[in-house]
């Protein structure tokens, strides 16, 4: 048997296909990994509710979620890094000024101060999720939120950028973008899992095409760019492989020598 690989595999657009999809070529990867002896871990910028479902055809029960907010080691959490209340809660004042709403996100469920509006409609519909954001506007009170959602056209986020650096602001969608903690990242939750396996970094791989990908792609000593990948994720990434729907995730397996 090979030695033992920690493997992390994005979602959007590296597991998935644009269509949402999960291709058959990818599944029997994942599971020829497994069948092999290596560890297979999702690192996502997603809610934990947010792939359950994968989660469970995969048989994977190791994730990084919330961009390396909540992470979980065979379903046991084993680090959290919250937002910090007192500057969500005058971020929220600020967008309720400006009229751009919000979504409050914990690992259990995601609720939006307003009671509706078009950009969480359109977003949101892209993940093609069964879950979508109910109205609470005070869920942020006395409760742990690893992430929450901005919504604003691109380039309306700078004047967020400037005034709260508790957060960092990465776009995901034309009128959305993340809220994370500063310094927060896939690769920060990435890192308290490979110390927890006892892995040695020259066998921790890492596959993703996104801007929120980017810390993880140039920190992993194995890092893999899909072949859909932002042209920002090609260059950081140590090896480029094909399209997710030229089945990349098996191409990148095989070009790495993991299969």
């Amino acid at each position: 048997m090979k030695e033992r690989s920690l493997i992390f595999f994005d979602i959007d657009g590296t597991l998935l296909n644009h269509k949402k999809q999960l291709p058959a070529s990818t599944k029997e990867a994942i599971f020829k990994l497994k069948e092999i002896g290596h560890e297979v871990a999702i690192a996502t910028g997603r809610a934990p509710f947010m792939f359950e479902d994968l989660r469970e055809e995969l048989g994977i029960g190791t994730y990084v979620s919330y961009n390396g907010q909540y992470v979980v080691l065979n379903g046991e959490e084993v680090f959290t890094n919250p937002l910090n209340e007192e500057a969500l809660l005058q971020l929220t004042e600020t967008a309720l000024a400006n009229n751009h709403p919000i979504v409050y996100m914990d690992h259990e469920d995601m609720k939006a101060n307003v009671p509706e509006h078009e950009f969480i409609t359109e977003s949101i519909a892209t993940l093609k999720i069964k879950s979508f954001p109910t109205y609470d506007p005070k869920y942020y009170e006395g409760r742990k939120l690893f992430q929450s959602l901005l919504f604003v056209q691109e380039g309306e986020e700078v004047q967020y950028e400037e005034e709260f650096k508790d957060f960092d602001f990465v776009r995901w969608h034309p009128v959305s973008v993340d809220v994370l903690p500063s310094g927060g990242s896939k690769a920060k939750g990435i890192e308290k899992l490979v110390e927890k396996f006892g892995i040695p970094e020259e066998r921790v791989y890492a596959f993703g095409d996104g801007l929120n990908d980017l810390e993880m792609l140039t920190t992993i000593h194995n890092s893999v760019a899909m072949g859909n990948g932002v042209d920002e994720v090609k260059d950081v990434a140590k090896y480029v492989t094909k399209s997710v729907e030229e089945d990349g995730i098996l191409h990148g397996l095989k070009m790495v020598g993991l299969l």
